[in-house]
């Protein structure tokens, strides 16, 4: 699911800045991108956008601005002077024009040194944790509204699949009937009318086609699932892994009534089915 949402604590000088993207995925992710004096809080930054989404890719990033000493870190200048050696070197190497900038440089990593302390990291996660909060709520509040959208939308295609299982079902009776019947106009036209509708082998014949091509449990099923997706409609945990399960059950058992119902009104219905199930199973991969 997609969203943005954006955070901001402005506390005794301290200006920190949360923003977060979030865009559809199987599986969930999360991009970190921290100030260098920041960088211990990167599992805590994850950690907690974890628990609050499930699903897709989001992106966070946190800019901040902190007064000075307020973070007790400090440049590690002799390493801030390696890397510019190595970077010119390589840069002669390679026939690259240009210098390095001073942003460039302080992209590297390990130049900012924490000072010795166990509170150090609380502090900063103390401006950051209320940014990052309000950030999550906002992206949240987005991702509800798509969500809202989309059940809508996967309802609709839950509504129009239950009408067709309605007309198989309705149908379906039918097919033994006329089977019989054009089994038995073949058997006159090959002019063999000894053979009556009550002989031993018509009825064998009609009794195998009634087995083979008996829907009921499919139907059943299918029914059984459509109630499955109302209970996650309505349900306040993450549904989108229950509902690509049920998309993937549905699609067998339409399959296996396509296989079975020798019917071309069926058939048609079954065409149906495997269109909304096919969009179903698409929106139903937004879903957390």
């Amino acid at each position: 699911m997609t969203g943005y949402g954006r955070g901001e604590l402005v506390h005794e000088g301290s200006r920190v800045v949360a923003e977060l993207r979030a865009v559809n995925r199987r599986q969930a992710e999360v991009s970190v991108r921290l100030p260098p004096e920041m960088e211990a809080l990167e599992a805590r930054v994850r950690d907690e956008v974890l628990k609050a989404v499930s699903r897709g890719r989001v992106d966070v990033r946190i800019s901040a601005e902190l007064p000075a000493g307020a973070t007790g870190s400090r440049l590690n200048a002799p390493l801030a002077e390696a890397y510019v050696r190595e970077l010119r070197a390589l840069a002669a190497r390679l026939g690259i024009d240009g210098d390095l900038t001073l942003d460039a440089v302080l992209r590297c990593p390990g130049l900012f040194q924490t000072a010795a302390g166990g509170e150090e990291p609380d502090a900063l996660w103390a401006c950051v944790a209320p940014a990052l909060r309000q950030a999550l709520d906002a992206l949240n509040g987005m991702r509800t509204d798509e969500g809202e959208a989309l059940a809508a939308d996967l309802g609709s295609r839950i509504e129009a699949m239950r009408t067709a299982v309605a007309r198989i079902q309705a149908q379906a009776p039918g097919v033994l009937l006329r089977y019989r019947e054009q089994m038995l106009q073949r058997i006159r036209a090959a002019g063999l009318e000894s053979i009556g509708a009550d002989d031993e082998r018509v009825l064998k014949e009609v009794v195998l086609f009634a087995d083979r091509s008996d829907i009921n449990e499919e139907l059943t099923r299918l029914q059984s699932h459509f109630t499955q997706f109302e209970a996650a409609r309505n349900a306040r945990e993450p549904v989108g892994r229950k509902l690509d399960f049920l998309a993937q059950e549905m699609n067998r058992e339409v399959n296996t009534i396509g296989s079975k119902a020798n019917d071309a009104a069926i058939a048609a219905d079954v065409v149906l089915l495997k269109t909304e199930l096919e969009r179903f199973r698409e929106q139903a991969q937004n879903i957390e």
